[in-house]
């Protein structure tokens, strides 16, 4: 039975274990929420996969060529400016807090090293990806959580078409493989940042740049950004494709789901770059 709102409160020696109770409580409940949700993305990610290989080798289980360029052009083309923006701003950034250290010891010169790699191989792909995460990341999960609102994932089920092969795949495909070219765009950028930053502001000659950066670069940072610029897309288009199939709440649930789906996709990037970084720091990379 509830207690009454006149009850008088437990004794002084109860409050403790009350508290301890209540918090582990909660704490449980966020551990088995957490669980629930994990099971669920790597379930989307699992049957994600199943139609993907399933369309290499069934040519009536294709994606619509239409489809995938209509969404590329959408989450890649046109995020270009906003990466080219941002990555110019990030080079010159990078290269103005490093010139005073590097000019105690003399190596005003490697700031083009230190720029370069640091682009190269983090700064490049998860700041790309934290702006996708923003400008993809929103808008499928808005689209998609109002589809499930205004029922037509209900209709497509209804008429025994796979929402999942038709609506997630191509959205989870097209982001991941624009992030590359982002990515790519992105690290050029970045350095070229960097570049003029150095050469007029920092008085690095333009040539001892260029050498500087080219001998700092090597296949493993090409392949460890690349590498990386996957992962986050699959995490992005993954994640929001999962929060707005799971819309509830009408319009409230569609926003909702959209704030949900950056904040997630923020930390997941971030904790997937960690183990990239530990994963590539054990191996040598």
């Amino acid at each position: 039975m509830n207690a009454s709102p006149h009850s008088s409160p437990p004794p002084r020696w109860q409050r403790l274990p009350i508290a301890i109770g209540g918090g582990a409580r909660e704490a449980l409940a966020g551990l088995v929420n957490a669980v629930v949700y994990v099971g669920g993305l790597t379930g989307l990610l699992g049957s994600i996969g199943q139609r993907s290989a399933r369309a290499m080798v069934n040519r009536g289980a294709r994606i619509r060529l239409q489809t995938f360029s209509a969404q590329s052009f959408r989450f890649g083309v046109r995020s270009i400016p906003i990466v080219i923006l941002v990555q110019v701003f990030i080079g010159i950034i990078l290269a103005l807090n490093l010139a005073p250290t590097l000019e105690l010891y003399g190596q005003l010169e490697q700031t083009a090293t230190v720029v370069a790699i640091a682009v190269f191989r983090e700064l490049g792909p998860l700041i790309t990806a934290i702006l996708l995460s923003g400008f993809a990341g929103a808008s499928i999960a808005a689209e998609l959580g109002a589809m499930v609102e205004g029922e037509e994932i209900k209709a497509l089920r209804a008429h025994a078409l796979d929402p999942i092969r038709f609506l997630v795949v191509p959205r989870v495909i097209s982001t991941a493989i624009m992030m590359i070219g982002l990515t790519a765009l992105a690290d050029v950028v970045g350095v070229f940042g960097g570049f003029l930053t150095g050469v007029y502001v920092l008085d690095i000659g333009p040539q001892t740049y260029i050498d500087l950066t080219a001998e700092a670069i090597g296949l493993a940072d090409y392949l460890t950004g690349l590498s990386k610029s996957i992962v986050f897309g699959t995490i992005i288009a993954t994640l929001a494709c999962y929060e707005g199939l799971n819309v509830r709440g009408g319009a409230e649930g569609v926003g909702r789901a959209t704030t949900t789906t950056v904040v997630k996709s923020i930390v997941m990037l971030i904790g997937a770059d960690c183990i990239f970084t530990a994963v590539f720091y054990v191996l040598e990379w």
